[in-house]
C-alpha cells in the first residue's frame, strides 16, 4: 500500500485550521500537510479578522503570519486561549526575542519560529500540531528570564521536539555555537525522557539554561534512578577501545531502538558535560569567543 503526505483521520467530523496570511512557501506546504478530505481550512487577512473568527468557531490548529511580530502574535494566543482553551497554535514572525518566546511557552503558544527558519521543521510541527487527541500543553515554565530559564516537560517525544524548538529560539547564540549547544542539548534531553522517564508522559524531566557573557550552561534532570558511566553498556561511551560497535549489538539484543551515541556526541559538541553522583542530572557547558561576539 503507498503512502499518502496527508494526515489521515478516523473522525467524521472535519477539522479546522485557520492560516494568517500565510506567504506562497508556506501555503503549498500546508496543501501537502492537510488533506483536504479530512481539514476545512480558512484564512485570515490579519489577526483582527482572525480573532474574531476564532470566536465565533473551534479552530483545531492555527498558524499566524510572519508578518506580525511575535508580541502581537502573542496577545492573539491569550485572547483565543480565554475562550478556547485548547487551540493550538503556532507562532511565525519576522523577528522574535527571547522575552517573547518565554511569554509565548508561558501562554501555552504551540510553537515558535522565527526568521529565518526551516520549511521543513515548520512542517514536522504543523504535522504534530495537527494530529492527535485533545492536547495537554506538557511544558511548565518555573521561573524565567532572557538570561535564565527553569522548566518542566512531560517525558514524551512531541513534547521534547516542541521543547527543542522553543530552546532553539530562545538561545539567541551565534554559529557554529548554536548547532553545537542545540545538538548536545537534543541528545541529553532525549536520553533523560527514554531512560530515566521511559516515555511515560505522566513522568517529567526538569531544565535549566543560562546564558552569561562567556558561556551558556544547560542543565537536564530526570525521574529515573541515575546510572554511572561506566554501566551502561548501550551506550557507545561505554564501549571498550576494542569493540566500538559493542552497544549496537546489546541494544539489538534489548530490543531497544537504534542509537547509543548521545552522550558520546555530546561530549565531542560542548567543551564540559558534568554529570552528579547519582547520575540522573547532567549539565552541559559551552564556553563562547567573546572577541569574535564583538565583533559581530
Amino acid at each position: 500500500m503507498s503512502s499518502s503526505p496527508h494526515l489521515a483521520s478516523e473522525s467524521p467530523e472535519p477539522k479546522k485550521a485557520l492560516f494568517i496570511d500565510a506567504d506562497p512557501e508556506v501555503r503549498a506546504m500546508l496543501v501537502n500537510i492537510l488533506d483536504p478530505l479530512v481539514w476545512s481550512v480558512r484564512h485570515a487577512p490579519d489577526n483582527k479578522a482572525a480573532l474574531a473568527l476564532a470566536q465565533a468557531a473551534h479552530f483545531d490548529f492555527i498558524l499566524t503570519s510572519e508578518k506580525t511580530s511575535g508580541e502581537e502574535d502573542v496577545e492573539l494566543l491569550r485572547r483565543i486561549r480565554c475562550i478556547r482553551p485548547h487551540t493550538r497554535l503556532i507562532i511565525l514572525t519576522e523577528e522574535g526575542t527571547p522575552a517573547e518566546v518565554i511569554v509565548a511557552m508561558r501562554e501555552h503558544a504551540f510553537s515558535y519560529f522565527s526568521k529565518p527558519f526551516s520549511l521543513s521543521s515548520l512542517a514536522d510541527m504543523v504535522h504534530a500540531a495537527s494530529e492527535g487527541p485533545c492536547w495537554d500543553d506538557g511544558i511548565e515554565v518555573l521561573s524565567a528570564t532572557p538570561e535564565w530559564i527553569r522548566l518542566a516537560a512531560s517525558c514524551d517525544m512531541k513534547t521534547a521536539d516542541r521543547l527543542i524548538q522553543f530552546m532553539h529560539e530562545i538561545a539567541d547564540l551565534p554559529e557554529p555555537e548554536a548547532d553545537a549547544v542545540a545538538m548536545a542539548f537534543r541528545e541529553l534531553l532525549m536520553n533523560a525522557i527514554e531512560h530515566g522517564g521511559n516515555f511515560r508522559p505522566d513522568q517529567y524531566v526538569e531544565i535549566s539554561y543560562v546564558r552569561a557573557k562567556h558561556m551558556v550552561m544547560c542543565r537536564v534532570r530526570d525521574p529515573g534512578e541515575g546510572f554511572t558511566l561506566d554501566e551502561i553498556d548501550h551506550a557507545a561511551v561505554a564501549n571498550p577501545q576494542d569493540d566500538p560497535a559493542r552497544h549496537i549489538a546489546y541494544r539489538e539484543a534489548k530490543g531497544m531502538r537504534p542509537g547509543g551515541y548521545g552522550v558520546l556526541l555530546a561530549q565531542k559538541l560542548v567543551d564540559e558535560l558534568i554529570y552528579d553522583q547519582k547520575g540522573n542530572e547532567v549539565m552541559l557547558v559551552k564556553y563562547l569567543d567573546v572577541t569574535r561576539l564583538e565583533h559581530l
